[in-house]
């Protein structure tokens, strides 16, 4: 019997994870969660739509397990705030592992992380808390995420490397072997880093420096 599913989230993201999670997972989506504010309309691919506000008094938190359905908006903050609070209140985080991900037998995922289909994860790779790899990445073995982190498309990431907190990778990036990246990291598309970084700077090219002014970088996150 499939485990029913509220979606915490009602945009894009929430409504592909409302597909990946319907139609290759043992959970049943019954509805979706936002604000009272930022709700457009009662209903959601034929779902309710209903207040977080007052979440537990449709989907109580012994009844249906949640997943926060936030992409990195804000530097992953916006969707670390809802988890943290629905953790809080009491509800079962799931995880979403593609079937068509290959994942290592013991390579280790935490609560509200979402795992695309085409990702190679190596043996002993730790991957943390509300995280989301998109489609198509490879990370080497020993590698820890940290909770927390966005991974866009194709990035590479090899062994024994460490990604921090809160960070975004963007597509086709490029870690060596050994580097730790720190927390509050944006690396751009197409980045190479071969050293470890510096918290709260944003690295762009091959290979990667650290813009001066993070503040004049438009992160669109």
């Amino acid at each position: 019997m499939a485990t029913p599913l509220v979606l915490i989230g009602a945009g894009e993201f929430a409504q592909i994870a409302r597909e990946y999670f319907q139609h290759d997972s043992d959970y049943e989506v019954v509805g979706f969660s936002v604000e009272r504010a930022y709700i457009e309309a009662p209903t959601l691919a034929g779902l309710p739509v209903v207040p977080y506000e007052a979440l537990e008094s449709y989907y109580p938190p012994d009844e249906v397990s949640a997943y926060v359905a936030i992409p990195s908006s804000q530097l992953n903050r916006l969707r670390t705030r809802f988890y943290l609070d629905a953790k809080r209140r009491g509800y079962r985080l799931a995880s979403y592992v593609s079937s068509r991900a290959f994942v290592w037998r013991n390579a280790e995922i935490g609560e509200n992380s979402f795992i695309f289909e085409g990702n190679v994860i190596q043996p002993f790779v730790s991957i943390g808390n509300n995280c989301i790899l998109w489609s198509g990445n490879h990370v080497g073995h020993r590698t820890v995420f940290e909770d927390h982190v966005f991974v866009a498309s194709h990035a590479v990431i090899s062994g024994y490397c460490r990604i921090g907190e809160s960070s975004f990778l963007g597509v086709n990036s490029t870690f060596n072997d050994r580097v730790t990246v720190a927390r509050d990291n944006v690396i751009g598309s197409g980045a190479l880093v071969v050293r470890d970084t510096e918290p709260g700077r944003v690295y762009v090219g091959a290979p990667a420096r650290a813009v001066p002014d993070r503040s004049s970088f438009d992160i669109k996150t």
